[in-house]
């Protein structure tokens, strides 16, 4: 099986554009006391989560960084919201994207890396094919156009991780405290075949969270389908 990361394909010429962030979060880490960290990380996200019932929502409306024991009490209110196996951490986003969105979409967007949307057509040709792992989760944008496209973005399980031969051998573990890890992905880069999930085809990489891996078999069923929008580059294992 081969794998490839998924991007914005640029030369397809779709204009669509969205300002706009997930609804919800959980703030950042100010000055870690064991790292001296502050720091925050919203490439994360799981849009299906649903926080209306948390009594304290506005704790979670507003982008900031706080006290790590202060993180760690708002953690653990969203922590039964979340999926199954999700990896909390300081800025991860939540629930449906809020804001503006204009322009021409394809049948794929990936506005941001770490982000892809559909056209609802495409994920259920997608899902007629047999392709795993796809789950589409609505939006709160607002466009301007009389007949905006129906997208679904698609929330990720995290799974995979680079292969150490691709990261420095110098690097530093997390933070035994708030999880910080000190690292930049690297331009070569070689996916670690021994954490590959068996059962989806498409992925959140678990420690670089703003790469999003796909197997040949999506590629395959985009291609087949006619699907446009991105582009995909493939990704060695080893």
């Amino acid at each position: 099986m081969r794998y490839f990361i998924i991007e914005e394909d640029k030369a397809a010429g779709y204009t669509g554009s969205i300002d706009g962030t997930h609804k919800w979060g959980l703030p950042g880490v100010f000055r870690c006391p064991t790292c001296q960290s502050t720091w925050g990380d919203n490439s994360r996200a799981y849009p299906s989560v649903d926080l209306t019932p948390v009594a304290s929502l506005a704790d979670f409306e507003e982008v900031r960084a706080e006290p790590i024991e202060e993180y760690e009490r708002l953690c653990a209110l969203v922590r039964p919201l979340l999926p199954p196996d999700a990896l909390p951490e300081p800025g991860m986003s939540l629930g449906p994207l809020v804001g503006r969105a204009t322009g021409r979409f394809g049948a794929l967007s990936s506005p941001w890396p770490w982000w892809l949307l559909l056209q609802r057509e495409a994920l259920e040709k997608l899902q007629a094919e047999g392709v795993r792992g796809l789950k589409g989760c609505p939006h709160q944008l607002h466009f301007h156009q009389r007949q905006p496209p129906e997208l679904l973005e698609l929330e990720f399980l995290d799974a995979g991780r680079l292969h150490p031969d691709c990261l420095p051998p110098d690097r530093k573990p997390p933070c035994a405290r708030c999880g910080r890890e000190r690292r930049t992905l690297p331009k070569s880069r070689l996916l670690d075949a021994s954490t590959i999930p068996v059962h989806l085809d498409l992925f959140r990489l678990v420690d670089f969270s703003t790469v999003i891996v796909c197997t040949e078999r999506f590629v395959d069923a985009c291609q087949r389908l006619s699907l446009d929008g991105v582009a995909f580059h493939a990704l060695p294992v080893r």
